[in-house]
């Protein structure tokens, strides 16, 4: 038998997570799950080269983070029915391996993330972050296709 106690779900809050975010929710209505949700601020936006002429400081980064916080828990208002346990986590890193280590540390039994689909130049450049994570992940993995997005092979 399969026991979902914790689902990690981290969102980068485009269309294509929060349709993902659905298959979470009905994940944990069905097995009584909580459900941490989790937004990381990439810390690739401090590298100049990539950010140029404007590199965000301490106080960008803290001003991130709170943003994301109250997004998060936007989103747990809106899209989380009550009685669903629900966390509101935010982290500042690479978003593969801070989305790793936070199903270690909470003990995920189920990660669900979207994927995107980038492709060519973009693709090579950065890798999918879902990809990254199915490889590395200590639990399972639901990767979760948007409706109607089609991918295209590099």
């Amino acid at each position: 038998m399969i026991a979902l106690k914790t689902i990690l779900f981290p969102t980068d809050f485009s269309d294509f997570s929060l349709h993902a975010l659905d298959y979470a929710v009905s994940f944990s209505m069905e097995y009584g799950s909580r459900i941490v949700l989790m937004h990381v601020v990439d810390i690739f936006l401090t590298d100049p080269a990539y950010f140029a002429p404007y590199a965000p400081d301490r106080k960008d980064f803290e001003d991130f983070e709170k943003r994301a916080k109250e997004r998060l828990e936007e989103i747990a208002g809106a899209k989380v029915p009550a009685g669903v346990p629900v966390e509101a986590v935010v982290t500042q890193g690479r978003a593969f391996a801070e989305i790793v280590r936070m199903a270690r540390e909470r003990k995920a039994d189920l990660i669900v993330i979207a994927t995107h689909g980038r492709s060519g130049l973009s693709h090579a450049m950065f890798g999918s972050t879902a990809e990254k994570v199915i490889r590395k992940a200590p639990c399972p993995v639901l990767s979760v296709k948007y409706p109607g997005h089609d991918f295209i092979l590099p």
